[in-house]
Parts: C-alpha cells; structure tokens; sequence
C-alpha cells in the first residue's frame, strides 16, 4: 500500500491506495496550519489501515504531488506561483520520513495524473499522451515513447497553460501575458464571474448556464482550453489526450467541444488522437503518485 498526498489548489487529497484503489481517502482545506492537518489526517488513516488488515500491514511508502516545478533530488517544490507559498523551500520528503516513518518521492501533479491515467486508468497502455489537468489551474504533462517528459531542469511539459493563448491578454501571475490559466483556470473564471456580477458563481454551473455572459465566459474558456490543446498536440504528436481535474467533473459538457476546436485547429496532417476522461478524474493523481511511489520502496 502507499500512502497519496496531492497538494491541490483549493484542497489537499489524501489516500492509502492498494493496487491502485483507494482503501481510505480524506480532504483537507487549504490555507493556515494545512501541513499540519494534513500530516494529522494520514496519520489517522494509516491507523484505520493497519487496524482492517489481519496482520496489522499499512503503507510503506509516500507519493507527494505538487501544482508546480519540483527538484525531485532536494525533494521539494521550486515555484509554484502564490500556490502553497508554505512549502517553499520545504524538503517534502524529508517531512514525510519524519512523520511517517516512510520513504516518499514528490512529483509534479500533473505528471502524476498522467502516470496513474496511462498505467491503470482511461488510457491504460498508452506510450503516446498528453494530459491536461483542468483545475484551480491548468497542468499539463507529456509521455513520449513511454518515458514521462521532464527535461533537463524539470520544467519540460508541465507548463503548457501557461502558453500564450491572447497576445493581448492580462498579465499571469507568472509573468507572461494572455496565459491560459489566465483566461481558463479555475481561479481565473471565478474572478471574471465576480466582476460581471453573475448569478453564476461555480465552474461546473457556467457549463449548464444560457445567459450571455456565461456563455461568452464558456466560449472564451473552451478556445483557451482547445487551444492549449491544440499546442501540446503540435508539440508532442500524442496517440491520446487525456482530460483530467476537477473541472471535468462536467464531463461532456467540456470534453466535446474542446476536442471539436483540436480537431477543427490542428496541422492538417497531424494525427487525430483519441480524447479520454478519466471515470475518477479526482482519483487520477493519486493513482499516479501509487506508482511512483511504489517505485520508493526499499
């Protein structure tokens, strides 16, 4: 069994995975005192573990994900951009030892999903994918051949949202300009629901809404989504494209028409690949992080 803990934009998931299932889960909210509740929370669900099994087992080792770019040897996040500033410079790894007495291994949220989604999920088998990781922010993650992209200093492929999609676009809190996360991220479409001073306030209700402004919102969101996709297809000629996060938890009503604006804006002799949504897409970095941890033990 191994121990899952994806620090999210809004939330932190915690799971004890065995054979790639959830055998306990738990949330934690963000902010203040989140490491320590977190820490608290996996305690506790290691406990319940080893208590249901007959000889006492419980995980034996830790996968971390972070929303941003790791130094997977120092064991930390590098920078993640007014995400989880309480972990900067944190040695996640080295926590983890400490608290649970586990060796653990940190990656990249998004190159997590793509591992769990690849090895034993909606696009099992797969040597050729890309994922997009549609939540607070945009994540993105490449498998090319069957090896995880992660390039000389870490940052190859994970920051495909924040690829300029609107030259003139708002500045990102990145630094770049007209990002896609910008436009399209979680967060990004909360605020702009804020300033029109719509009835709709969540991401999942601007999919079912028909007023004017949530439809110019969700048309804008889906190009900036399509787009990015259409870029990471350009660049990495993927068999697959895998669409993932807690945005998805509206399925078709994304999915379908940001594979139409892929399909309708790629190179014209570009393969069209397959488009999958994860059945869990809230599971999808978990499983992955089982993986990788797996790979941790002694």
């Amino acid at each position: 069994m191994e121990l899952c803990i994806d620090f999210g934009g809004s939330e932190i998931k915690l799971g004890i995975l065995d054979r790639g299932e959830p055998v306990r889960t738990a949330t934690v909210p963000t902010g203040p005192g989140d490491l320590e509740q977190a820490r608290d929370a996996a305690a506790e669900m290691i406990a319940a573990a080893a208590f249901a099994t007959p000889q006492g087992e419980g995980p034996d080792a830790v996968g971390i994900a972070v929303p941003g770019v790791v130094d997977r040897e120092a064991g930390r996040l590098v920078k993640a951009h007014d995400k989880h500033p309480r972990l900067d410079g944190l040695d996640l790894v080295a926590w983890a030892r400490e608290a649970f007495g586990l060796p653990a291994v940190i990656e990249n949220d998004a190159r997590a999903a793509l591992v769990g989604e690849t090895a034993a999920g909606s696009a099992a088998g797969a040597r050729d994918a890309v994922l997009m990781t549609l939540g607070t922010g945009i994540g993105t993650a490449a498998l090319i051949d069957g090896t995880l992209l992660r390039g000389a200093h870490d940052h190859a492929g994970i920051l495909g949202g924040h690829l300029t999609v609107d030259l003139a676009g708002s500045l990102c809190n990145c630094g770049n300009v007209g990002c896609a996360e910008s436009i399209a991220g979680a967060w990004a479409l909360r605020r702009d629901l804020k300033i029109r001073g719509d009835a709709v306030t969540d991401v999942k209700d601007l999919f079912e809404a028909d007023d004017e402004a949530a439809l110019t919102l969700r048309d804008r969101a889906i190009c900036a989504w399509g787009a990015t996709a259409v870029s990471l297809c350009h660049a990495y000629d993927p068999d697959v494209v895998i669409l993932s996060g807690g945005v998805m938890r509206a399925g078709s009503l994304i999915a379908a028409p940001i594979e139409a604006y892929v399909r309708e804006h790629l190179w014209t002799s570009s393969h069209r690949p397959a488009f999958v949504v994860p059945d869990r897409p809230d599971l999808s970095v978990l499983r992955g992080l089982a993986v990788l941890a797996a790979s941790e033990r002694p």
